[in-house]
Formats: C-alpha cells, structure tokens, sequence
C-alpha cells in the first residue's frame, strides 16, 4: 500500500481587507485608515499558502465554497497561482463569498468585522469524493461554520460527523477553532469532536474558553501551569496524538503517553511587528508539516514559532511566509 502524503485543509474561506489604521477611534468617531490590502484568509488558504510558500513539495488541497463574485475569483487565482488543488472548492450563487474587514493599529493587534457569507453553506456534501491519497485533514474554524455546527443526534455535531468519516477513511485529522469571548458553545461544540482528532492546535483564549482555566497571571504573565492543565484535560477528552496550546509568549505541546514543554516564542519588538492576521494559522501550518513528517514535538513547536514570526512581520496572512530552508536556518541561528 502506497503511504499516504499531503494535507488537505477545508472550512472557512473569505478575503481579508486589511487597514492599518492610525489609532482605534472611540465610539462615533473617525480614524484615518493609512493603508489598505486585500489577501485571502481563513484556515484552510492560510494554512495551504503557508505551506505552499515554504516550498515543502507536499500535495496541497482546498475544500470549501465562495460566492460567485470578484472575491470567489481573487480566492480561485491565488490557489492557481499556488498550485494547490481546488477541485473541491465549490462556488455558489446564493451567498456571497465570505468576507473580514480587518482594522491594525500601531500596535500590531487587530480587530475583525466579518461577513460569513458563503461558509455558512459549507456542509457535509462537499467531502463526499475526497482524495484518499492524502494523510492530513484539516478543518478550520469551528463556530463559525454555521451548517457543520448544527447539532447531530449521533455524533453530537455536524463537524463531529465530518471528522469521523476523515478519521474512519483513514486520514489523521486536525481542527482549529474562533477566539469568540464567553461563547458559550465552546464546550458543546468542542467536546464531540475531540475523540475523532489526531492533532488539536488553539491558542490561550481558546484553551481558556474551553477550560475555565485562568490562563494568564493577575500581571499578565501566561500561566504555563494552567496552560498545560488545559492541554492534558483536551487530550483526556479524546485528542489521540498532540495538543498544542500556543500564545504570543510561547506554545505548550504535550503529545499522548509523554511528557509535555513549554517553547517559548522568538519574540520580536513591539515596533517589527506590521499586522497579526493569520499568525495562528502560520503557526498552525509549522505543527502540522511538524505531525506529516513525524518531527518530534519540540522541533515541530520551534518551526510553527518561526513560522509565526515571519507572519507578524507584514500586514496579511500570507505575505510573511518563507521557505522551510529559510525558517530552518533562522532557527539554527537561535539555537
């Protein structure tokens, strides 16, 4: 039997209209916007474009659906332009292609007004006919996939369903989620889908959302203890390989039958840092090449922090990607 190679990521697709802005207005008035760009977004293109961009040689596949409009068309090209299969991103006429208006302030932080669009159609039609030639799943985000987040009378969720019958076809599967402040549908939405996942990756709010765990210290500072508490108690709800819990400071990575660390981040100044869009999904995307190339875990946290960093570096999701050869040289440089 042939050995399984690539990652197929699906879910959310939209257009990042990204802003720098000058300062965050108070409510009713006007900031002067400075600079504006259009990129794709969402986890599956940022995740595949980062891994196209690092020249990895890995099969890449989109799954999703846009609208049948510019933004669906600016989605299309850039997966042409990249190399990675769209045969199963769908197009729709009764819904536009999803969309964020994303303002960036001096600081790098940034803030989402966002349109769901055509993800709200995304279900489980659109996985029927997949390639089974490739060994990652990739779905991102639950809550805010309005279909794949209905309740299920079986599995509990849609989404659940869905990661069933990647994990039952054979593929290692891996899910990402939406920072939504005291939603909460965390747990519900969350806990079926655990025990059908080979690899989970979130950041500390997410964690703290689904945990209760205080996450940071009365001063700021992460709470590694807690942190860690919240990876084993996702990997004792069901997670069958590696949790990796990850914030600005560092990630915590504990794999199941082992010992968890703590990497801390290759931190930059405040001042380099451009925009933070899709820096999670950067991030992301160095975990999973980390989980299809069976790097040990310490080593796939320091080139997902790597490629975190080169993300924050410019104002897009995209953009900041370098080439593994590039990302492991800076790493050599740190170590």
């Amino acid at each position: 039997m042939t050995e399984r190679s690539g990652i197929i990521a699906a879910g959310n697709m939209l257009v990042d209209h990204v802003h720098q802005i000058v300062q965050w207005p108070q409510r009713g008035w006007l900031a002067e916007i400075v600079h504006s760009e259009r990129s794709t977004g969402g986890a599956p293109l940022n995740v595949l474009l980062t891994l196209a961009k690092m020249h990895v040689g890995l099969p890449l596949q989109a799954v999703g659906l846009v609208g049948d409009d510019h933004d669906g068309d600016y989605i299309m090209a850039m997966l042409d332009q990249y190399h990675v299969n769209r045969q199963h991103v769908h197009r729709t006429t009764f819904a536009p292609t999803s969309m964020s208006q994303v303002m960036t302030d001096p600081s790098g932080q940034r803030t989402f007004f966002h349109s769901p669009g055509a993800n709200r159609l995304l279900d489980l039609p659109a996985f029927d006919r997949l390639e089974t030639s490739f060994k990652i799943f990739h779905l991102g985000y639950l809550l805010l996939l309005d279909s794949l987040d209905m309740e299920d009378a079986e599995y509990g969720t849609r989404s659940a369903r869905l990661l069933a019958m990647m994990s039952l076809q054979g593929y290692e599967t891996s899910l990402d989620l939406v920072s939504r402040q005291g939603d909460p549908r965390y747990r519900p939405m969350v806990l079926p889908a655990l025990r059908w996942l080979d690899y989970l990756v979130i950041n500390e709010l997410e964690a703290g959302e689904f945990s209760g765990l205080d996450i940071r210290h009365a001063n700021g500072a992460p709470h590694v203890e807690n942190i860690a508490q919240a990876a084993t108690l996702l990997l004792e709800s069901g997670v069958k390989q590696r949790v990796v819990i990850h914030c600005p400071e560092g990630a915590w990575g504990i794999e199941r039958g082992g010992e968890g660390t703590w990497v801390p981040s290759f931190m930059l100044a405040q001042e380099e840092i451009v925009g933070s869009v899709g820096a999670g999904d950067a991030f992301c995307a160095g975990i999973l090449y980390g989980c299809h190339e069976k790097w040990p875990l310490v080593d796939s946290l320091k080139l997902a922090h790597a490629c975190a960093r080169a993300n924050l570096l410019c104002a897009n999701a995209i953009d900041g990607a370098k080439t593994l050869t590039e990302l492991q040289s800076f790493i050599s440089e740190r170590s």
